[in-house]
């Protein structure tokens, strides 16, 4: 990619010439190009959706999605076909009637949709159509350069870090592996949007709020019974034994109210597993850790 690049939605264009540069390259087996770049459609009902086109390879289809959901992967040949995914499938498929062989309208020019991939769905969720390199490049506005990316396999017995640093010692082009690429994206959203500071507040304002309602509840399940911890101490029950009695009695709580909170998350996912955005979310084992220790942490300080 160019050097400026960043994800998939923030490239920067390369000449033509940077595909010939990279595939000059010892030890690369095989370089595409490939496009990605934001669009308008209109339906055929008239409406308007922004959509994003990718460009693969004419010849090889290398860079289509893996899997189809409708149609087949050989009918991206066909003149002006463009495959969908599946939350635009959703989204734009008319009721009552067959998806497949519908026309849209695409920069002026003709698109029919052919298949229904299963893409991931992108970070805001928009409509994806991909299609031919050909195609793409007369689907979306015209500049002097047009090439987002050039994907790049390595050769037998290559190591894939050292071919990026070759080829980007050799070309003046970024080059990264898919990992890297992915961990960019991540980064990117981190440093240059307000999501985490926003996500942050919500989820600091829930655990205050949560620390609130869990130490008041339990702290009257204490204070309702502190006429019987006075009958015990009365009758020589020590202090040791009234703490292991209150400890108890805050395992049971948090352990129950915990359990219960993880299937209300577990029975959420569920609910919503075969919604098309919500397909690759999940959930790090770090996150229900955390809680249960928080939890603990909670009602042992109330306690």
């Amino acid at each position: 990619m160019d050097p400026v690049s960043r994800t998939p939605d923030v490239a920067f264009p390369m000449p033509a010439t940077a595909l010939d540069a990279v595939r000059g390259v010892a030890g690369v087996e095989w370089a595409v190009p490939h496009l990605r770049s934001g669009a308008t459609i209109r339906t055929p009902e008239g409406d308007l959706e922004g959509v994003t086109v990718i460009g693969v390879d004419d010849s090889t289809l290398i860079g289509q999605p893996a899997r189809m959901v409708a149609g087949e992967r050989e009918r991206l040949a066909a003149p002006d076909a463009v495959f969908i995914d599946d939350v635009g499938a959703t989204r734009l498929s008319p009721p009552g009637a067959p998806f497949l062989g519908t026309r849209l309208e695409l920069n002026d020019r003709r698109a029919v949709i052919r298949g229904v991939t299963d893409n991931i769905p992108t970070f805001t969720s928009q409509v994806t159509l991909t299609t031919r390199y050909s195609n793409a490049l007369g689907y979306v506005p015209g500049q002097r350069n047009r090439m987002s990316f050039i994907l790049v396999k390595a050769a037998d017995g290559v190591e894939r870090l050292a071919l990026a640093r070759a080829i980007e010692a050799q070309t003046g082009l970024r080059a990264r592996t898919r990992e890297q690429f992915a961990r960019d994206g991540i980064d990117f959203i981190i440093e240059n949007t307000g999501i985490p500071l926003n996500f942050g507040i919500t989820v600091g304002l829930g655990f205050i709020v949560g620390v609130a309602i869990v130490g008041l509840t339990f702290s009257l399940f204490i204070r309702d019974n502190v006429r019987q911890f006075g009958a015990l101490k009365a009758i020589g029950v020590h202090n040791g034994k009234i703490r292991a009695m209150v400890a108890a009695q805050a395992a049971l709580v948090g352990l129950v109210g915990y359990g219960l909170g993880l299937l209300g998350a577990a029975l959420f996912l569920e609910a919503f597993a075969g919604e098309p955005t919500f397909k690759g979310f999940y959930t790090p084992w770090q996150v229900p850790v955390i809680s249960l220790v928080s939890v603990m942490l909670i009602l042992a300080l109330t306690g």
